[in-house]
């Protein structure tokens, strides 16, 4: 799992690569959270998941935290660019409800 991110006009895009599962959450927890700190003055946060190739409810979780830790915030939560397997995963576990696609 790799993370990383650019911002461009006051926006936090974050680029998710390779597995995101209950191996590689802690790490990714740990990091989103750090980037996260570091970029709290942004007006929305997009992750964007176009190389990511496996994603498990471990995974939704992770997302769910971040998730739940902006919107305390009142930042914005989007998805962008999900694969045809995580398209599946987000459909399914109806995190576009409350991360809507762009």
């Amino acid at each position: 799992m790799e993370i990383k991110y650019n911002i461009a006009k006051d926006n936090l895009y974050i680029y998710l690569y390779g597995e995101l599962d209950e191996y590689s959450a802690q790490g990714a927890r740990q990091t989103l959270d750090n980037l996260l700190d570091a970029n709290i003055n942004t007006k929305k946060v997009v992750f964007n998941f176009a190389n990511m190739s496996f994603m498990d409810s471990t995974g939704i979780g992770v997302l769910i935290g971040r998730y739940k830790k902006l919107k305390k915030i009142g930042i914005p939560v989007f998805i962008q660019s999900p694969g045809t397997n995580i398209e599946k995963i987000l459909q399914l576990s109806g995190l576009y409800e409350v991360m809507p696609k762009i």
